[in-house]
């Protein structure tokens, strides 16, 4: 009878025992790349949420300022005097300045939630690795 060829794996598994290599548990190894890949995609979820709620939020800045130029453009038309159209200009320049630095700060504390939860994510799942391995470690003394 011909004998069946040995498979790759069985061969490297062959010459670890022979050389007395300690066995690595390749379920483990699975099992930890497994909770890094889920790490990764709550990250990346927590980073697309932000930006879809940035996006949205932006979105209802433009309408809001859309609005705004509407209703003084209507204003203006119906203002008589060149003193009472410069009153309205500038009360409209400041008021779109208020709104800009408001809307930044806003923009930017959306950013800063989003990015600061993604990062908690993958920061945790790095403590827990460095955990696992260390668990490892002490398990093979």
């Amino acid at each position: 009878m011909a004998r069946k060829p040995e498979s790759f794996t069985d061969m490297f598994t062959r010459l670890g025992q022979d050389l007395k290599m300690p066995r690595v548990d390749i379920d483990a190894v699975l099992d930890h790349h497994r909770k890094n890949l889920e790490a990764l995609q709550k990250s990346a979820s927590a980073a697309t949420s932000g930006a879809s709620t940035l996006m949205s939020r932006q979105g209802q800045m433009l309408q809001e300022l859309l609005h705004e130029i509407s209703d003084v453009a209507q204003t203006l038309r119906s203002s008589g005097s060149s003193q009472e159209i410069m009153s309205k200009q500038a009360d409209f320049a400041r008021r779109s300045f208020e709104a800009a630095v408001k809307n930044a700060g806003e923009t930017a504390d959306i950013m800063r939630k989003s990015g600061g939860e993604s990062l908690d994510i993958l920061r945790t799942r790095m403590r827990e690795s460095l955990e696992e391995i260390r668990n490892s470690y002490e398990k093979r003394k």
